[in-house]
């Protein structure tokens, strides 16, 4: 990248951040906690410390197993694994199979992993009639990870047609590398390649780092702990990542389908909106869109998805998360990067470490404990 373009994208994400402070500072006198839709959560099957799902071929719903195996779920709940790659991951500390993604044809299936020396790694399979091929089977990327925890894992398909990938900072509490503020590594960022275009794959030109030689091209946002789950609004094509705090706060982050990317989100200089450990803000901060303490009963959040189904009109545009920790599903309504409206649904999902959608937009609800729940109207 230039020194033109990238100062362009630095003045671009200079004003999102400016932008998104405002609405930050501003949000607890408008926000609005008025009456919640009404849903229920129906127990559709039962897995194996289920970890992630995805619409998959034929409207059905892939789900992935910790320990490494993949089912799809039907009418009398999850039939036999349809890939299995047990032998290939460990489940020690935060590790295992933590997601999967199909592209925009159903014609290629990828899965996140952590191999046996812990190593996170994207797996691609050629997908045809439905099923996996798994002699088609090919590395699309790999990243060393120094400890077993903050591993991230969660992929998908951006609206632009690209994968993205969800890497922790490295683990070990606090950062001790300072890997979310540097840019030469892929530790504690959101990644965005395109893994059809190269050998493994290529990097989009038009990456916020594509071409600079002091940063990695790969790298979309930084400044992240451990973003085990973000998803794009299936409507405005909107980024959220909720990103696991270290002690104090549990953030959700935000950005715009129009974001030239290149956010950094601040950690570990910043937990939230909070310094952290006498850090100093960095001057292109962008402060999450919601946070938490960890006053109550919540510890770790588990992102979701705005919901864009139709069973639950109530719900429509709002963004479900939850809580590992807590369980409870919650809702944010939020305007132009602002958070207008929060809301309890008044269900419990669990230790809830992940959500999945349908290809109608209808949620489940995956615990770690083996449930699979479907969000519906009560």
């Amino acid at each position: 990248m230039n020194t033109r373009t990238r100062m362009s994208a630095i003045v671009a994400i200079l004003g999102l951040a400016g932008s998104l402070a405002l609405a930050t500072a501003s949000a607890d006198e408008s926000r609005t906690t008025g009456s919640a839709a009404q849903v229920a959560l129906t127990e559709v099957a039962r897995a194996q410390n289920p970890t992630a799902g995805a619409a998959g071929p034929q409207d059905t719903v892939w789900i992935a197993e910790r320990a490494g195996t993949v089912r799809v779920l039907g009418d009398d709940g999850l039939g036999e694994p349809v890939l299995d790659i047990s032998d290939e991951t460990t489940t020690d500390g935060e590790r295992g199979l933590l997601g999967l993604a199909f592209d925009e044809q159903f014609a290629h299936l990828y899965v996140s992993y952590t191999d046996l020396e812990g190593t996170s790694t994207v797996d691609e399979f050629t997908v045809q009639d439905g099923a996996v091929r798994e002699n088609t089977r090919r590395t699309v990327l790999t990243q060393e990870q120094p400890e077993s925890n903050h591993n991230g894992g969660a992929i998908a398909f951006g609206p632009d047609g690209h994968l993205y990938i969800a890497l922790g900072d490295g683990g070990g509490g606090g950062d001790p590398q300072g890997n979310g503020q540097k840019l030469d590594t892929l530790l504690g960022k959101l990644l965005r390649i395109d893994p059809q275009g190269g050998d493994p794959y290529a990097i989009p030109e038009d990456n916020p780092f594509a071409g600079d030689p002091d940063a990695r091209g790969e790298i979309w946002s930084y400044g992240l702990r451990n973003p085990w789950r973000f998803s794009f609004d299936a409507a405005s094509g909107d980024l959220f990542i909720g990103d696991v705090g270290q002690s104090d706060w549990e953030e959700i982050d935000w950005a715009p389908a129009s974001s030239p990317g290149g956010e950094n989100y601040g950690w570990s200089q910043m937990e939230g909106t909070h310094p952290f450990r006498g850090g100093t803000e960095p001057a292109n901060h962008v402060p999450p869109v919601h946070e938490y303490d960890r006053t109550g009963l919540g510890c770790s959040v588990t992102g979701g998805y705005v919901y864009r189904g139709g069973a639950i009109p109530g719900l429509a545009g709002q963004y479900v998360y939850s809580d590992y920790c807590d369980g409870t599903l919650r809702t944010l309504e939020i305007e132009d990067g602002r958070v207008t409206g929060e809301h309890d649904l008044g269900v419990n999902g669990g230790e809830v470490v992940s959500f999945a959608q349908d290809g109608d937009g209808e949620l489940y609800v995956l615990a770690i404990g083996g449930t699979v729940s479907r969000v519906d109207p009560a």
